[in-house]
């Protein structure tokens, strides 16, 4: 085995396709929820990559980006449950890993809803005069409101009902089935965790210069 081989087998290098498809989820995370493209293409690598906890300097020269940049994104990521840290037992060193949990849409909350329909009420009682053309936008929003806050939490109960019906068909699997490693003979996947819990405050720690273009991520 040549010496480059064997640095590809000890150190896993991304794939181009693995790549393409970290740049895709880049540029959808940051069209559609405003995340910055940096962080849009750690959650997508994190998606993917093998093993799926990986230290900062594995992701750095993974994605081809500076080590302050990635700490930016892992900090944004952590701070929306989108991302965990945790720590082999006697290393110094934090493990990534992404959190696809928290990318069921959150949309799903009735809750939402029910507020919306009680503010839109309110504007349309300040129109109780005006004519029906004036009112009819807020009456619309109103309705809307009162149907997706009847239909959601009904589709968010469909879709966990048939997601249970694949795990148990064995068509999809439970994240956890696979904490560590998709290698069923590596070693990492019996490692004892210390999880560090999300920081608070969604932006703490992040600095301009490496993040300048982050925004708050809109509801998912």
């Amino acid at each position: 085995m040549c010496y480059l081989s064997y640095l590809c087998y000890c150190r896993h290098v991304p794939r181009d396709e693995e790549l393409i498809f970290a740049d895709h989820a880049g540029r959808f995370y940051a069209r559609e929820h405003g995340l910055p493209p940096m962080a849009g293409r750690l959650l997508g690598y994190l998606m993917i990559c093998d093993p799926p906890h990986q230290t900062i300097d594995q992701l750095a020269e993974a994605l081809m980006a500076s080590r302050s940049a990635i700490t930016g994104a892992v900090k944004l990521l952590e701070a929306y449950g989108m991302v965990v840290r945790s720590r082999r037992a006697g290393e110094r060193v934090d493990r990534v890993a992404g959190n696809l949990d928290a990318l069921e849409p959150r949309n799903f909350d009735s809750r939402l809803f029910t507020e919306q329909a009680v503010l839109f009420r309110e504007g349309l009682a300040l129109l109780a005069d005006a004519s029906p053309a004036r009112r009819a936008p807020l009456e619309e929003l109103v309705a809307l409101a009162e149907f997706l806050g009847e239909r959601l939490p009904q589709v968010l109960a469909e879709w966990r009902e048939r997601r249970d019906a694949l795990r148990r068909s064995g068509k999809i699997h439970r994240a956890g089935d696979h904490c560590w490693s998709s290698n069923p003979n590596s070693s990492a996947s019996s490692w004892p965790l210390r999880v560090k819990l999300p920081v608070a405050t969604p932006t703490a720690g992040i600095e301009r210069s490496d993040m300048s273009d982050a925004k708050v991520v809109r509801s998912m």
